[in-house]
């Protein structure tokens, strides 16, 4: 299923243009009453996927929910940037938990607002929202029991991942959803395999589907509309639900800051991340690639692979992140009718 509906953009650029849109096709960033729910002043770096995820995440829920939303927050980049001791860019009740908890303190929080609107006779459905978030080092490695047992036991939460394959605020070491070749401070550009070696990790949206639990998404910032909508149809949902968004980092991956939204692009136009959704189990809908793209348009911006474009090209790493593009393109059904 695509969230794009709307084809109309001004000339030269990718951005829509909403004042030429009803009210009611219009984005929620569009919306001069968004929540703001992450606010000016934080300090994440510039070109920060992360902090653009968040506030499109979170002010779509923040909508969703009439703005009764509680947020659980892992430690990490996110953590960091938006709430600098005293201070906080945060305009709803926000909770920091330990880096691998924020799974379990989520539940914690809508078990504690179930039984608050039982005692106020509302019944056992309370109106207020809970979303926990976290990024990848704190979601499929150090979190990873937690969110599992969230999904096993059902639980009225929301979990957002935004991945940007690493551990950046400590130094950019790697974690279970850095890519195969890519280069951090622990799997450095040296030796016969530099980078990051090939079948490790996780894919966390996989497992996340193998659970069975009512909603699973894959989403970027660079389709806002899809992320949005994705989020929106999240909160209409009671039970455990998780969407994991891709999130470039100008830092941690060698790239330029005005260039996060192009790559985020270019992650789903070459089926390097599946844009994808599911419903118990079955995954229910992608949405497709534009113009199937190889995957060297991706990898040669960045400097976390830079060392696949020397004087001696790795042709045959290059070749073999090629061909997990193109399996997840088969898996996913992210080409309409077309053809590799």
């Amino acid at each position: 299923m695509s969230h794009q509906p709307v084809k109309f953009y001004q000339t030269g650029t990718f951005t829509v243009g909403n004042r030429l849109l009803a009210p009611e096709e219009r984005s929620v960033q569009a919306s001069a009453k968004r929540f703001n729910s992450i606010n000016s002043g934080h300090r994440a770096c510039q070109g920060c996927g992360e902090a653009l995820g968040a506030r499109y995440a979170i002010d779509a829920a923040m909508e969703a929910s009439h703005g009764q939303l509680v947020c659980a927050n892992a430690t990490g980049c996110l953590e960091v940037f938006s709430t600098p001791y005293p201070e906080t860019s945060w305009q709803l009740p926000w909770i920091h938990s330990l880096f691998g908890n924020a799974a379990a303190v989520a539940t914690g929080i809508a078990a504690a607002m179930k039984v608050k609107s039982i005692k106020a006779g509302k019944g056992p459905v309370p109106a207020t929202r809970v979303v926990a978030q976290g990024g990848d080092g704190g979601t499929t490695d150090i979190g990873f029991g937690c969110l599992s047992g969230m999904f096993e036991r059902n639980d009225d939460v929301l979990y957002i991942c935004y991945d940007n394959g690493g551990y950046m605020n400590t130094g950019v070491q790697r974690s279970s959803a850095t890519p195969p070749a890519a280069r951090t401070a622990t799997t450095m550009a040296v030796g016969p395999e530099p980078g990051n070696v090939f079948g490790q990790g996780k894919f966390v949206p996989a497992i996340a589907v193998a659970h069975e639990i009512p909603y699973v998404a894959t989403a970027t910032v660079a389709d806002l509309r899809d992320l949005e909508a994705k989020v929106k149809k999240a909160m209409t949902i009671r039970g455990a639900r998780y969407i994991h968004i891709l999130v470039p980092c100008p830092l941690g991956w060698g790239a330029a800051s005005h260039e996060t939204i192009k790559l985020a692009r270019l992650a789903k136009e070459t089926g390097v991340f599946p844009v994808f959704e599911a419903e118990h189990g079955e995954i229910t809908g992608s949405l497709k690639i534009r113009r199937k793209l190889p995957v060297e348009e991706y990898l040669r911006p960045q400097k976390r692979y830079a060392h696949l474009f020397g004087k001696q090209p790795r042709v045959e790493v290059i070749a073999r992140l090629q061909a997990l593009a193109d399996r997840n393109v088969k898996k996913y059904g992210l080409l309409d009718g077309g053809t590799l």
